[in-house]
């Protein structure tokens, strides 16, 4: 299998899938897999300014509370209020239905600095 071609990955195990200035935001396969059972996510306010490698969402699971960074700097433009009371979607859908939030770009070139999917595989350890 593998993660998909469209988008791009942070070694923090963030994906990134841009559409002209806008960024959808997610975690990976692999980190919602590490995480297990994901029971609450925490997502941040709409207008919320971020920096690249800024805390932005919390994820917890049945194992842990982890952080979500911002894969790159931006503005809060959307979350996704479908996960509230089915968190269970970033398990089971982590690369579409379960994206957490999208940014309006502030520096578009920081997309270019994550890796793509073969990459992120390899840095994963191509479990998927």
């Amino acid at each position: 299998m593998g993660y998909p071609n469209d988008r791009k990955y942070s070694t923090d195990h963030e994906w990134v899938l841009v559409d002209g200035n806008v960024a959808t935001v997610g975690i990976s396969h692999h980190a919602q897999d590490a995480l297990g059972e994901i029971v609450h996510v925490e997502l941040p306010a709409v207008g919320k300014v971020f920096k690249k490698g800024d805390s932005a969402a919390e994820v917890e699971s049945v194992k842990a509370v982890s952080d979500v960074y911002a894969p790159v700097s931006g503005t809060v433009a959307a979350v996704n209020s479908g996960l509230e009371g089915n968190e269970g979607t970033v398990n089971s859908d982590p690369h579409e239905a379960g994206w957490l939030f999208k940014l309006t770009l502030s520096n578009p070139a920081e997309v270019d600095a994550l890796l793509d999917s073969a990459a992120y595989g390899d840095h994963a350890g191509n479990d998927f």
